[in-house]
């Protein structure tokens, strides 16, 4: 008996290590990888189906499965804009305009989805700051920082402290409820935010004096061809209106083969020639008015998409891209996307080259050319992180954004009151943003993130099977060291454990499979589980130094210019605060 539990454990924990090492190095969907992992388990014996298929069930992920519908309403009524507008206001200074994005980002994670208040702040952050000309790198990453550390604050503010509160219901028949986390989750955010407001304007790169890094956070090089039975073969520039569009300037014009630098105002257009525009994403919707101009790439007329339902998008390359590392052309992103990429920003800077030959990385910031529903049908798949469609035929209803906000506040009253659960309080909320229609039911579909959810409820099989098996235990007692070790100093293995997982693979995964360790590491030492419980919520959202860790750092790596180093220099310092708060404060909360 003793040996069959042996191979079982050391069969849970080869698979472990194979879903770790496969997520961290592999470009394979993650649902995909923990399907698997879920069919391998079942299928060798380790557990039965029944148990396998448990996370299915879990009120957390179907909490989660419940939020996507209401975090729908809110988007769409511009509830979050309708708010960031009125928040952020008209700050002289770059400090100010910093706590103006610091206190709403974090306020409004703390209720709902962070991704969507992000995605909701970037494009009015970005706007805000041109008008105010201050450069948005400074504010972009700050952001999302406030937003994660936001989360934090209640049981709602991330979908990692939803997973592991249900496996605390399933598992050890206890329940937080809405604002026990605030007891820590507050102090990090006043001791996060203190050091962000103090430190992030120093620490945070401006390349650039302030105008050109406004102009070149989101730049591209658009190409254009002179049709030649349109009206502009024979005219000049400066007569074809070419010379003083708003978004951008014409930079060099192809002919004949022949590269044109520098070209005067007075040159002649001649039929074929390929005009080369500099500028931001707007410049590409500019020159599609101009009559006599058609884009340069050909696959724009291969879509099979009528030419007034398409529309301009930005969107940022996700880490399930299905075409990284590969070029435009090896991809065949055109036929699987219904989608034409037009430019290409990398780091802040527009690439240059063959567009067809230029390889996808991770952050890449495109702007397209696709049919209108192409944000609907992305906007929360990892293919793609949205910034924004730039000719957007559907904004939103800002009428209805109190009526959303109220919904919202009616849900957190219901369930901080005990009067409702959280997924009681959630399934009215959604319920309620569909009657109303705040949001129709077709697009609140959509907004379920169904990946997410399958990588969830799948990871729920893995931590299952370490327990079973006793592979957590063996885990354990490796990671204590030895025999007489401090619960503090276990704590503060355990959180480092959990941020490693963190940055290496999903941040709900991660968490998932540390608490079957972190609760046979209190077993072993005799001492309370709960704030190893906890310390794995907080280190799971705790993702600072990466943009790969949480989904909010890689959606403003594009729109912000950064590159990865700019996530080391101000995510490791609040990595160690943020991570010696938490130590420090939970076992005060929760006993060992």
């Amino acid at each position: 008996m003793t040996d069959a539990l042996s191979i079982a454990a050391l069969l849970t924990q080869g698979t472990v290590l194979a879903v770790l090492g496969t997520l961290a190095f592999t470009r394979i969907a993650p649902d995909v990888i923990l399907m698997a992992a879920m069919a391998f388990l079942v299928i060798s014996g380790i557990l039965t189906p029944g148990e396998a298929l448990v996370g299915f069930s879990n009120p957390g992920v179907m909490t989660i499965a419940t939020l996507y519908v209401v975090a729908a309403g809110l988007k769409e009524t511009g509830a979050i804009q309708w708010l960031a507008h009125r928040l952020l206001g008209q700050p002289q200074r770059l400090r100010h305009a910093q706590l103006r994005v610091l206190l709403p980002a974090s306020g409004l994670s703390a209720f709902m989805n962070n991704t969507t208040v992000v995605a909701m702040f970037i494009p009015a952050v970005q706007e805000w700051a041109g008008r105010l000309r201050l450069p948005p790198s400074k504010l972009l990453l700050p952001l999302s920082y406030a937003a994660i550390l936001g989360g934090t604050c209640t049981l709602i503010g991330t979908s990692t402290n939803l997973v592991v509160n249900g496996l605390l219901q399933t598992e050890m028949g206890i329940g937080l409820s809405m604002f026990s986390l605030a007891w820590v989750g507050v102090p990090l955010v006043v001791v996060g935010g203190g050091f962000l407001y103090l430190f992030a304007d120093r620490l945070l790169p401006n390349r650039q004096g302030v105008l050109e890094q406004l102009e070149q956070a989101r730049e591209y090089a658009v190409d254009v061809v002179v049709d030649d039975k349109g009206p502009l073969v024979g005219k000049t520039i400066a007569d074809a209106g070419l010379r003083h569009l708003s978004h951008g300037y014409l930079a060099d014009i192809e002919r004949h083969g022949r590269l044109l630098t520098e070209v005067p105002p007075e040159t002649e257009l001649q039929a074929g020639d390929i005009l080369v525009f500099i500028g931001d994403p707007e410049c590409a919707r500019e020159l599609r008015r101009i009559h006599g101009l058609k884009p340069a790439s050909g696959d724009v007329h291969k879509l099979d998409i009528a030419h007034h339902h398409r529309c301009l998008v930005e969107a940022v390359i996700g880490p399930d891209f299905g075409g990284l590392n590969q070029t435009v052309s090896e991809s065949r992103f055109r036929s699987r996307y219904q989608a034409v990429i037009l430019s290409i920003s990398r780091h802040g800077g527009r690439l240059t080259g063959k567009l067809g030959d230029i390889r996808f990385q991770v952050g890449d910031t495109l702007l397209l050319e696709t049919a209108q529903d192409f944000v609907d049908q992305y906007r929360y798949r990892k293919d793609f992180l949205l910034v924004s469609g730039l000719h957007d035929s559907t904004p939103p209803d800002f009428r209805k954004a109190p009526v959303a906000l109220g919904i919202l506040g009616a849900m957190v009253v219901a369930s901080a009151s005990g009067l409702l659960s959280i997924l009681e309080a959630a399934l009215l909320a959604g319920g309620g943003m569909l009657v109303t229609r705040c949001v129709p039911a077709s697009k609140a579909r959509r907004y379920v993130d169904l990946s997410v959810l399958i990588v969830i409820a799948a990871s729920f099989a893995l931590g299952a099977a370490m327990t079973k098996t006793g592979a957590a235990a063996q885990i354990a007692q490796w990671l204590l060291l030895s025999d007489d070790l401090a619960p503090w100093a276990a704590l503060a293995l355990v959180y480092l454990m959990t941020v490693v997982f963190t940055e290496l693979i999903t941040n709900n995964a991660a968490a998932v499979l540390m608490f079957p360790i972190a609760v046979a590491v209190a077993e072993q030492l005799g001492v309370n589980f709960m704030p190893f419980v906890i310390a794995i919520m907080f280190a799971a959202s705790a993702s600072f130094m990466t943009p790969l860790g949480y989904q909010t750092n890689l959606m403003v790596l594009g729109p912000g210019g950064y590159r990865f180093t700019d996530y080391l220099r101000l995510g490791t310092p609040l990595s160690l605060i943020v991570g010696a708060t938490a130590v420090g404060l939970i076992p005060l909360v929760w006993g060992f």
